[in-house]
């Protein structure tokens, strides 16, 4: 896999549902281990979007559920509504990213081939998370609430202010979602069920090529699930990266600002006439390096390039030690530009990376693993 996996077949998907530790070694297992993690998926749907979803849309028909202890303005932190409102604040910031996914591609614009019928049953009157997004982004005030706790109403909707308004995009007939809307519930219900870290920005980075791959599978009973399955593997994978998430844990053993440094110190044994050169323009790995690494490469190159490359993170038996060594390889293979280039220029560079050749960057990157 390390080498590159093959896409006939629905080769990869199959190979980075094992190699993300989702599908059993024993292949007999598979089909009942599927069945029953797809049925656990669709309890998490009903438990987290539809059962709150019914809640809210019987409140218009009945009031008798709204006691003084579960009323919307119950201060209470327990309170079923205080965890909605929540939910809510989480949900439009998923929303705000699942919609910017891979903007050059269309294919997160355009309709799923298997719809969520638990979701879309035109006899259901629950309220969807579409419909929650509409009607909490179009309330006519807005309360921002700024760091240091003081709160300021904004009047008018926040879409005017946002360039990638909801007008934006095709609204699709009812019955159809596109495919960002499925990625959205999948890190809404990761966030309900990880409370502990929740939603953090760039979660949609990684959640995208895992569902673009399950759910361009040529064999379409695998395609069906792809919500499900890449659910599961978008956890397992988080739970070995979710580190790199937590602001807390920055300057740990585990966290983001200790890999950064390995980035570093790495590069010092490869090529230290180029850690010098940094060093001296005091250009630090966070300046370039803390996307790389919390994002697994997925903003520096086009989507086709990220799948190739995690093909390698995936099959690192050392979890991500080669990912350290991609970087690396990155910096060595525009070293004659970083030497020559100014702070301005290098940070440039480094920001915008300018090969687009991953095999070329895997190659090196293997190379410098092979000098050890």
């Amino acid at each position: 896999c390390s080498a590159g996996i093959p896409f006939d077949g629905g080769l990869r998907c199959l190979c980075w549902k094992i190699l993300l530790n989702y599908l059993p070694l024993e292949k007999a297992l598979w089909s009942s281990f599927l069945k029953k993690q797809r049925d656990l998926y669709s309890q998490f749907l009903k438990e987290m979007i539809i059962q709150p979803g019914i809640a809210k849309a019987n409140l218009g028909v009945s009031r008798e559920d709204v006691t003084l202890e579960d009323h919307p303005l119950n201060p209470n932190p327990d309170s079923r509504w205080n965890t909605y409102f929540k939910d809510n604040e989480v949900l439009l910031q998923i929303d705000k990213d699942v919609r910017r996914l891979y903007p050059d591609m269309a294919f997160f614009q355009r309709p799923t081939d298997y719809p969520c019928l638990l979701i879309l049953d035109p006899q259901n009157e629950f309220e969807t998370l579409r419909k929650r997004v509409e009607q909490t982004t179009l309330k006519s005030q807005t309360v921002a609430r700024n760091r240091s706790g003081v709160t300021n109403v904004r009047s008018g909707s926040p879409l005017k202010t946002t360039p990638n308004s909801l007008s934006e995009y095709e609204v699709l007939p009812n019955g159809c979602e596109a495919h960002w809307e499925v990625v959205e519930r999948i890190l809404f219900i990761y966030a309900k069920l990880n409370p502990g870290i929740a939603y953090v920005q760039g979660m949609n980075e990684i959640v995208g090529p895992l569902y673009y791959t399950f759910a361009t599978d040529p064999n379409s009973e695998w395609k069906e699930h792809a919500e499900a399955d890449t659910f599961f593997c978008f956890t397992n994978l988080m739970a070995e990266i979710r580190d790199n998430f937590i602001k807390s844990l920055d300057d740990s053993q585990c966290g983001i600002t200790y890999k950064m440094e390995k980035v570093y110190s790495t590069l010092k044994e490869k090529d230290v006439e180029l850690y010098l050169k940094l060093q001296e323009q005091n250009i630090k790995p966070q300046f370039f390096a803390f996307r790389w690494l919390t994002l697994l490469l997925s903003q520096e190159f086009l989507l086709p390039d990220v799948i190739r490359i995690w093909d390698s993170l995936f099959a690192d038996d050392k979890r991500f030690d080669f990912l350290l060594l991609v970087c690396c390889a990155m910096l060595t293979l525009i070293r004659d530009q970083l030497l020559e280039g100014d702070f301005t220029l290098n940070m440039r560079l480094l920001q915008d990376y300018p090969i687009s050749d991953v095999h070329l960057i895997l190659k090196k990157a293997k190379e410098l693993q092979d000098s050890k």
